[in-house]
């Protein structure tokens, strides 16, 4: 599984304008220049996201783009829907055509599978993709096996 480039530009949009959160507004412009997107694809970014809730977007003198919420209440899941539409591995989920629907046995688990990848990318608020390597390594995450036990 692999997010679109659109999916992934948005998420390092975000993740720049994070870094003004509080301080000043942010212009699109300043966002393509920083991230080293291509400026019309900031722009369609940004859009996205200004349409979904993520970023307020004011225009004139002083104007510019802020996150909407803080960066703490912001997660990676709320980025990729804000692109991609309501995560699913599967188009069956989304009443797709399937060659095998009338067979398939796996059709009824899809469901707790998209859920559990949302968790996990609901679970990686914005604020932890600001910070510095340095910073995440101090920061101790439970393996799986330690949460289990």
């Amino acid at each position: 599984m692999r997010l679109s480039n659109l999916a992934d530009y948005a998420v390092v949009t975000m993740s720049a304008a994070a870094r003004h959160c509080g301080f000043s507004r942010v212009s699109a412009a300043e966002l393509a220049a920083e991230t080293g997107l291509p400026a019309p694809t900031v722009q369609k970014v940004v859009s996205k996201l200004a349409a979904a809730g993520l970023l307020n977007s004011t225009r004139g003198s002083g104007g510019g783009l802020q996150l909407a919420r803080p960066a703490a209440a912001i997660s990676v899941a709320d980025i990729v829907e804000a692109v991609e539409g309501p995560i699913a591995l599967t188009a069956c989920i989304d009443g797709a055509d399937c060659a095998v629907d009338h067979s398939c046995s796996v059709k009824a688990h899809w469901p707790v599978i998209n859920n559990a990848l949302r968790g996990a990318l609901a679970d990686i608020p914005l604020s932890r993709l600001i910070s510095s390597p340095a910073e995440q390594s101090a920061i101790s995450v439970p393996t799986a096996q330690e949460e289990m036990a």
